[in-house]
């Protein structure tokens, strides 16, 4: 982001000089976290781009990840129409909760009790954080690591295993088998992150690609409607 100086017009704080900030992941829109900000956060927020908060309970600055790491590199800032909340879109490197969960809301209500589930980030991301590691793989070869034998082995290798991974999901299918089915598309999707990595295509490259494809079927869809 951008340095800037001066605030967005319109903010409204309250009588503590704060401002609610809801903090969002902006790949899969779950929401991590809610804080609060004055107005030094929020403008060492849009200078530095990564989050500040103001902690009520220090009374102090407070540099998210600063101390654990676990930082929320940030994307867009958004102001909601009275302009007395604010939404932070942001890429973390890490859990956001203190407590180590993924998101600070992990408790759900239900029959009226209060219960603890585990958030996780979006199924979807899994595809981008191993491609992440084949990419570090390719960059710092590890002597036991099977991503590293591949990609040393060369594209014919890949390939030959792509082709073998594809057959099996094939006999799969045939056999009417789903935990076989769910298993081998695994390892096809696997092995295909592998050969992306091989040619330096990324995960967000084939969710662009299937965006397209996906605007091209609604519109065939809204045509068919009576």
């Amino acid at each position: 982001m951008k340095s800037r100086s001066r605030l967005p017009r319109g903010l409204k704080f309250d009588e503590a000089g704060l401002i609610p900030a809801i903090v969002q992941d902006h790949r899969d829109d779950a929401v991590l976290m809610m804080a609060y900000m004055n107005r030094d956060a929020l403008e060492k927020t849009i200078q530095t781009g990564q989050a500040h908060f103001w902690s009520r309970s220090r009374k102090t600055l407070w540099h998210k990840g600063a101390t654990s790491g676990n930082r929320l590199n940030v994307k867009e800032v958004r102001i909601d129409c009275d302009g007395d909340t604010l939404l932070v879109r942001v890429e973390p490197e890490g859990p956001a909760c203190h407590t180590g969960q993924w998101s600070c809301f992990f408790r759900t209500v239900k029959d009226g009790a209060v219960r603890r589930f585990k958030p996780s980030p979006s199924k979807a991301l899994i595809l981008d954080r191993i491609y992440e590691v084949i990419l570090d793989r390719k960059r710092s070869p590890k002597p036991k690591s099977y991503v590293s034998w591949l990609l040393k082995s060369g594209r014919d290798k890949i390939l030959k295993k792509i082709g073998e991974e594809s057959g099996e999901l094939i006999i799969g299918s045939k056999n009417n088998r789903p935990s076989e089915i769910i298993w081998e598309t695994a390892d096809l999707w696997f092995h295909t992150l592998v050969l992306m990595g091989y040619h330096k295509i990324a995960p967000a490259d084939i969710y662009q690609e299937l965006q397209k494809r996906f605007g091209k079927m609604s519109k065939t869809v809204r045509r068919r409607r009576p």
